[in-house]
């Protein structure tokens, strides 16, 4: 499956209350996701690829943003 640009922001914008997130949002290093939500944002990813994301992918340049998320999705599956 393939998690598209659409359903992430939805996700980030419905699930975890980022109003203003948008494909250059900086999620961890700017503190909009404290370390719960990003457990969740994760296994949201997975559900939504059917992906396992490997404890060294969670990097900055993997998820801090969501274009980077969808790069390292797109390039992981």
């Amino acid at each position: 499956m393939k998690l598209t640009h659409g359903t992430l922001i939805d996700y980030l914008r419905n699930s975890l209350s980022i109003e203003n997130a948008d494909t250059e949002s900086e999620l961890f290093s700017s503190g909009l996701l404290d370390s719960v939500s990003m457990v969740n944002l994760l296994a949201f990813i997975e559900q939504s690829t059917g992906m396992a994301i490997r404890a060294e992918d969670v990097t900055l340049d993997n998820f801090d943003t969501p274009s980077r998320i969808l790069r390292f999705t797109e390039a992981t599956v």
